[in-house]
């Protein structure tokens, strides 16, 4: 629910109060004496879906951008014609959808003032870094709670479909200096940590999980950035708190920022290289998924003349949005198809393998190490356990299983066996 307080012109008092009465608003007016042009300031209740078409109708008799409009947020309102006009626009699609102008407002107030949105950023990834270096979820996701990232992405997609450029720009802005000031105060902290040894020595950062994970990123990165758009403007258009949606989307940003700064910082490009992939497709999807949120929901421009130049902006943006996604696509479904193939023959390693060793010797473990490469890494060296009763002479199964392994891996490979005395009860 929502209370609205408009102030009406002189000469559009009547028209303003048809208008209500046809609707059959509850209201209050009060005689302006302040000497202005203003005849009256008049307060009523409305459902949240019904502010805009209200506001539309008010402003076809006459009530422009001259006049003030107020709106706030109503816990409680008794009144049965209140009832009665709740049932009829309940009726309506998008029961909780918010005003234009309140979108606008609200969007506006997500973006920080620039010094809050710097330090919380700054201290954001700093937290982050030291999350993954030291391999600790709990760290990571706290500094997410506190990364400011999803005000600009939904003041850049609402000036997009309100055809308001100066808002699209800021948030544009704010995103990109955001991104690179994540990047870059990652990569100082965790220079500084490394040169002070504060944590023990690590020789290759993927060999820690937290790191690893934001490092090849597959098809499925897609399906959280999509999914944290979406919750956004869900968030956004039906009034509820954007705090938990605010950590959802910077899960999708502030951990693989704050990787490719460890990246820089440990002199391995291949790590910048797949978590800046992830950061790049992440708020491009999240943009992607925003935008078309807005526009399927039906907010346009207020005035009919703007709708057509916010109609060409959004194609355009959500053309090139696609684009870049898809270009990038061509990345996240090699390392899908790596990760695929490496799953299976990895399965295909075990299964050749099991089917050699004949009785009564039997397979304990198959473990398939893969190579170094931070991305798109291929077997290296097989380790199979053997397990033989008290008293059998090894088998000699090295050779035989080295080249059943060579066989089903495509490429050479180092084989190892160990025989391990089995006694049972």
């Amino acid at each position: 629910m929502r209370l609205v307080q408009i102030s009406v012109p002189r000469g559009k008092r009547e028209a303003t109060l048809g208008v209500l009465d046809n609707e059959g608003i509850d209201y209050v007016v009060n005689d302006e004496s302040s000497g202005r042009d203003i005849a009256a300031v008049v307060t009523f209740p409305l459902p949240t879906n019904a502010v805009e078409p209200v506001l539309e109708e008010l402003r076809g008799v006459g009530l422009n951008d001259d006049t003030y409009t107020v709106i706030t947020e109503a816990n409680t309102v008794i009144s049965r014609d209140f009832e009665a006009l709740e049932d009829r626009y309940a009726e309506e699609k998008d029961e909780d959808r918010i005003a234009r102008e309140e979108l606008t407002a609200k969007a506006e107030a997500l973006a920080p003032s620039l010094t809050n949105y710097v330090l919380l950023t700054v201290i954001s990834a700093v937290i982050a870094t030291a999350g993954l270096l030291l391999d600790s979820p709990a760290v990571v996701v706290g500094s997410m709670v506190i990364a400011p990232l999803i005000g600009p992405a939904m003041t850049a997609n609402v000036g997009t479909v309100v055809d308001d450029n100066e808002l699209f720009i800021r948030g544009v802005k704010l995103q990109a200096f955001g991104l690179l000031l994540a990047i870059a105060s990652a990569t100082v902290f965790a220079v500084l940590v490394r040169t002070a040894n504060v944590v023990p020595p690590i020789a290759d950062v993927t060999s820690v999980g937290q790191v690893r994970e934001r490092v090849a990123p597959d098809f499925l990165s897609l399906v959280v950035a999509l999914g944290a758009g979406a919750a956004g403007v869900l968030s956004l258009t039906s009034g509820v708190s954007t705090a938990l949606v605010g950590v959802m989307i910077a899960v999708a940003l502030i951990p693989p920022a704050a990787t490719v700064g460890i990246g820089i910082a440990w002199g391995q490009p291949l790590v910048s290289l797949g978590s800046g992939v992830l950061v790049l497709v992440n708020i491009l999807s999240i943009n992607l998924a925003v935008l078309v949120g807005l526009w399927y929901q039906g907010y346009r421009p207020e005035h009919w003349f703007r709708e057509g130049s916010a109609r060409s902006a959004t194609v355009k943006r959500i053309g090139v949005l696609v684009v870049s996604i898809l270009i990038l696509s061509a990345f996240l479904g090699g390392v899908t198809l790596d990760s695929y193939q490496r799953a299976t023959t990895s399965a295909e390693i075990r299964e050749q393998v099991e089917g050699t060793v004949d009785p009564p010797a039997q397979v304990l473990d198959v473990e398939v190490e893969q190579s170094n490469s931070v991305i798109f890494r291929e077997p290296r060296r097989v380790v199979v356990t053997v397990g033989i009763p008290p008293g059998t002479e090894t088998p000699g199964l090295a050779a035989e299983l080295g080249s059943v392994v060579d066989s089903a891996a495509g490429t050479d490979v180092e084989t190892s066996v160990h025989y391990v005395v089995v006694e049972r009860a």
